[in-house]
């Protein structure tokens, strides 16, 4: 029996590994255009031509120095001497900035084939790429491909598993001469001396004084004559020995792309011409507005019709489910619990959850979502955050997981926090089934837009707070902003059903059962107990009816479920009969700003620990009562 070969896929981000990752193993790894989305490595198992292949996604990185979490996990992975070979997947449109990290994966004498990504793009923007005289230069083998149209992965693939079993160490390049020599003369002092890595490689992190050297407790005369070498080359170039090297790769990375890749003047695409209007200092806040609106109100659209749809498709299950013939405890615990919940899960969060997925699918593959980041830098930085603080807080608008989870991106501890506090106050796609569903529905499509714009101003000055006493210092923005493109079908919408598989498979079933344990709460005599408890908060402060009370806890698993529970308790989908306009509002946003999922806990003790966790999900329940407590009152003062 054949061994498991093992691929490393490393490049930089937006290269395009995500997508290489997705095609040839078919994966559920979301695809993203934003920098860092892979922190951790992602795995997928294939079989190809009898052989078992496992493919590790490694983080997207521009280099394989120890300065971000990203490279270190990168680089620690690919030296343990795991993978069999390393793909290095390399945007065409972008070659010379790209070989700058083949240099160094080349450094590390590793086995690689390099996968040259984005032919396409790179065409359209008048570059023509010399696949064979790349590959010859660099000295390893090089494949065209356009992963989004899975073109040359068979060949891509089939090349990496012929070098896999060759075994082959590959050439490190060769720098200029003076490098070379104290590069050579620190080779023969290591003398093998730490076989399992490269001893040129070593050399070279020896000289960039890495941190990670000292782990290797290297004798003090080999320190002591690198010390000696690097005085001397500093003193010679006037600048430091990591700057001198770092020139090194870059020229050798600039001579190898005007070997291998040409110029053609092209006219302007229209997409071209469009990205200039989005990244416009005025014209694009205006078509970020625009473009944010239409969505909204297409959303509303498109979520009633098809609630109104899947309802009159539900309605008649009633009648048959009366006339089976099982005692009434079981059959109010198979309706009004178990079968309720299902049909309420469908008919009022799906319509909204669909076309929701499809639009941040849309967004995150269009790139339109680092432009908006881009454009919301300034803004940012007033929350004590920058631009690609953008990046999780718009992903709270699908799932407040992730948007957690993705603060991973920034710098600081206190940026992650700021970022996570911020992220929990974004209304997640369960919450937009509540304001769209109630407030939506039965108020009008203004005060559901109103919640959301009361939402931003609460985040605004949430962030400013945090911002002036939280201690620490903003850092600034840099960020790639990917090309803008078409999004292709197939992947957009295989991203999309993960999202919505996450929806079916695990919130439908809290939904059936927060559904079947309140009948069961009913049943058993518990129901009006709970709610006398409750009701000091809930009836007194927030002025809604004491209703409510059971099925906000039940929020606890899922957003939705609050209304979900509140149909099924009242019989009805027609929530006019049980709560007034007033009660409508303050009960979205009640629920908009209020304690956060379980998940999302989960995720915050994960990223932050369990301390600071516990201090923002306290904070946040303290800000939904204080705030939606007083607007009741004001609104009582005020209209009456």
């Amino acid at each position: 029996m054949s061994r498991e070969i093992t691929i490393a896929l490393a490049g930089n981000p937006n290269a395009g590994k995500s997508v290489v990752f997705n095609q040839l193993t078919g994966g559920n790894q979301i695809i993203g255009n934003w920098p860092g989305k892979t922190v951790e490595r992602t795995e997928g198992w294939i079989r190809y031509r009898g052989k078992r292949i496992r493919i590790v996604d490694l983080p997207g990185i521009y280099s394989l120095s120890t300065y971000t979490e990203e490279e270190l996990i990168a680089r620690e992975f690919i030296l343990s001497g795991t993978p069999d070979v390393i793909i290095n997947v390399i945007d065409a449109s972008l070659l010379e900035r790209s070989l700058y990290l083949t240099l160094q994966l080349l450094e590390t004498e590793r086995p690689l084939v390099l996968a040259i990504n984005q032919l396409d793009v790179a065409e359209s923007k008048g570059l023509k790429t010399d696949v064979d005289t790349l590959s010859k230069l660099l000295g390893v083998p090089a494949v065209g491909i356009i992963a989004t149209k899975g073109m040359g992965l068979n060949r891509l693939l089939t090349t990496a598993i012929e070098l896999a079993e060759k075994r082959e160490r590959v050439v490190p390049p060769m720098y200029g001469g003076e490098i070379e020599q104290s590069l050579e003369e620190l080779v023969r002092l290591l003398d093998d001396a730490y076989p399992e890595y490269p001893a040129r490689w070593l050399a070279i992190k020896i000289l960039e004084r890495d941190e990670w050297i000292r782990q290797l407790s290297i004798p003090e005369d080999i320190l002591d004559r690198a010390e000696d070498i690097r005085d001397k080359i500093e003193e010679t170039h006037k600048e430091s020995i990591e700057v001198v090297i770092s020139s090194e790769r870059y020229a050798l990375a600039s001579r190898i792309a005007r070997s291998s890749q040409y110029y053609e003047r092209k006219k302007k695409t229209i997409l071209q011409n469009l990205d200039t209007v989005l990244l416009h200092p005025v014209l694009g806040y205006i078509s970020m507005l625009f473009f944010l609106f239409v969505t909204f109100v297409a959303l509303f659209k498109i979520g009633a019709v098809g609630s109104s749809l899947l309802e009159s498709l539900f309605s008649n299950l009633d009648r048959l489910i009366s006339k089976v013939s099982i005692p009434e405890v079981f059959r109010n615990l198979l309706w009004d619990g178990l079968l309720s919940g299902f049909i309420s899960g469908i008919t009022i969060a799906l319509p909204y959850i669909l076309p929701f997925y499809l639009f941040l699918s849309f967004l995150e593959n269009s790139g339109y979502l680092a432009r908006i980041a881009f454009l919301t830098d300034s803004i940012m930085h007033k929350l004590g955050l920058h631009g690609k603080g953008t990046i999780p807080i718009i992903m709270g608008y699908g799932c407040n997981v992730p948007a957690v989870l993705g603060t991973r991106i920034l710098e600081s501890k206190r940026e992650r926090t700021i970022a996570s506090f911020l992220s929990m106050l974004i209304p997640c796609s369960a919450r937009t089934v509540v304001i769209l569903g109630l407030v939506g529905i039965f108020l009008g499509l203004k005060w559901a837009l109103l919640i959301y714009i009361l939402d931003l101003v609460i985040i605004y000055i949430v962030g400013v707070l945090m911002n002036r006493y939280y201690p620490g210092e903003t850092p600034g923005l840099i960020m790639e902003v990917p090309d803008l493109r078409i999004p292709v079908i197939k992947p957009t919408l295989r991203q999309s059903w993960f999202r919505i598989k996450e929806f079916l498979y695990v919130a439908l079933p809290y939904i059936m059962l927060g559904s079947t344990m309140l009948e069961i709460i009913k049943i058993l005599g518990w129901f009006d107990a709970i709610n006398r408890v409750l009701s000091p908060v809930i009836v007194y402060w927030l002025g809604l009816p004491p209703i409510t009370g059971i099925v906000l806890i039940f929020g606890l698993l899922r957003k939705e479920l609050t209304l979900i529970l509140l149909s099924t308790l009242s019989g009805t989908t027609n929530f006019s009969m049980i709560l007034n306009p007033r009660q409508m509002f303050i009960f979205s946003l009640f629920v908009t700003l209020y304690i956060p999922c379980l998940a999302t806990i989960a995720a915050l003790k994960k990223e932050l620990g369990n301390i600071t966790a516990s201090l923002l999900v306290i904070a946040e329940i303290t800000l939904s009562l204080l705030i939606a407590g007083i607007l009741n009152h004001l609104w009582l003062y005020i209209i009456g």
